[in-house]
């Protein structure tokens, strides 16, 4: 909280002066109007701080890079759709909310969502001031308001927030282990050219016999590494940044993202992982009331993928025709054939939303399965790559050695 200085108008038309603590200006003016005073000028002042306990204060950093995370607006969601459902009104389950959340970023958002609604804002515009909650989340919101169905579209939003967080989390969790893997390696691979290899060719040195190519290339590297890994650094971060600033661009990533789908092994898991969010996200948006040219606008932002989100854009302009779903989602080439014959069904027999929310589980289940098959492969894998690379090194150390024991006989 901080300290304000301001200046009123009391009930009675007399000009009032003070100081008082609050969160923000907007709460200040909520708590003078409160005791009938109309505050006319509000700043912040250093007035009043407490030298003497301001330098004992400490700084909790776990708080001040603390993020909200989407198990803590999961779990928040279902806590508040309880809460209105056994009838407490908004501001009051807001305030309970808030007193319950162990996350302090969150408790942080829900006061200020909640000052928001105190002053007259919906929650839906008031959520929309942080980004914490996603434009899926908002609009959902914004329709449960307008339909008068708040309580189910929370339920239905929580099923979805936690869905989601678990299939990422899922994925995440598959795909540590062969990355601290592939990191060690590296780091093993940097140690031996910088450490071991330089101290064991050393006995090459003055040796009057030809090392064979693959040796001169491994001092060759094992050299440049130690003088130049300065220049290693700056090389990869250059091309790194200018990756990195191409991809930004609306060529470089409208490539990069074809190329992702294109990819021979992670292809097809990122083309799910994208059918998943698109058929979940949409059933979600549409079971909350959401118009279908909205619902369609929103979920382009969820697959992040440039070339799914051309297809669907050339869907929403379809449909804008009188056209349904399934055919331009078919004739883009980007959704399986099965996907699109499940959403003409859904669309015939007046059951899209169910038949989307089976197409979600559906790919979810192949995400997970790809993704841990997928491991199971990439662990032996890189065991192998490992004994390759060590035993080329081995090889190229041990042969000049023999040469030169040969010649010692």
């Amino acid at each position: 909280m901080a300290i304000y200085e301001y200046i009123g108008i009391d009930k009675k038309g007399k000009q009032v002066k003070g100081s008082k603590e609050a969160d923000s200006t907007k709460a200040l003016r909520v708590n003078l109007r409160n005791e009938g005073i109309f505050a006319t000028s509000i700043k912040e002042t250093n007035k009043g701080f407490d030298f003497s306990k301001g330098l004992k204060t400490e700084i909790n950093f776990s708080q001040l890079f603390e993020k909200v995370s989407v198990e803590n607006i999961a779990l928040a969601t279902r806590q508040l759709a309880t809460l209105l459902q056994s009838g407490v009104p908004m501001l009051e389950s807001l305030k309970a909310l808030v007193e319950q959340v162990d996350s302090q970023a969150l408790k942080k958002v829900l006061s200020a969502v909640r000052m928001e609604v105190n002053e007259g804002s919906s929650l839906a515009d008031a959520m929309a001031k942080h980004k914490c909650f996603s434009n899926v989340y908002v609009n959902m919101v914004r329709a449960g308001e307008t339909s008068g169905a708040l309580e189910i579209v929370l339920e239905r939003l929580a099923d979805f927030t936690e869905g989601q967080s678990k299939l990422s989390s899922k994925v995440k969790a598959a795909l540590a282990y062969p990355m601290v893997m592939m990191v060690i390696a590296v780091l093993i691979l940097i140690i031996l050219m910088t450490t071991v290899i330089p101290k064991i060719t050393v006995m090459f040195d003055g040796a009057k016999v030809q090392l064979p190519l693959m040796t001169r290339a491994l001092i060759f590297v094992s050299g440049f590494m130690r003088s130049y890994w300065w220049l290693l650094i700056i090389i990869t971060g250059l091309i790194a940044w200018g990756v990195a600033s191409y991809i930004k661009t609306p060529k470089g990533r409208a490539r990069w993202d074809n190329i992702k789908l294109n990819l021979p092994v992670f292809g097809p898991i990122l083309q799910m992982i994208s059918i998943a969010r698109f058929a979940r996200t949409l059933a979600t948006l549409l079971s909350g009331g959401v118009p279908l040219l909205s619902t369609l606008q929103i979920v382009r932002n969820v697959v992040s993928n440039d070339t799914l989100e051309k297809a669907i854009d050339d869907v929403r302009e379809a449909v804008r025709e009188g056209e349904d779903i399934a055919s331009p989602l078919k004739r883009s080439g980007q959704f399986p054939p099965m996907v699109t014959h499940m959403i003409a069904v859904g669309e015939k027999s007046g059951q899209l939303e169910a038949m989307l929310g089976r197409i979600a589980s559906a790919y979810e289940a192949r995400v997970e399965t790809r993704v841990a098959m997928l491991t199971s492969l990439l662990e032996p894998f890189m065991i192998l790559f490992m004994g390759v690379i060590i035993g080329g090194i081995v090889f190229a150390v041990m042969v000049p050695i023999m040469q030169m024991s040969q010649l010692v006989k």
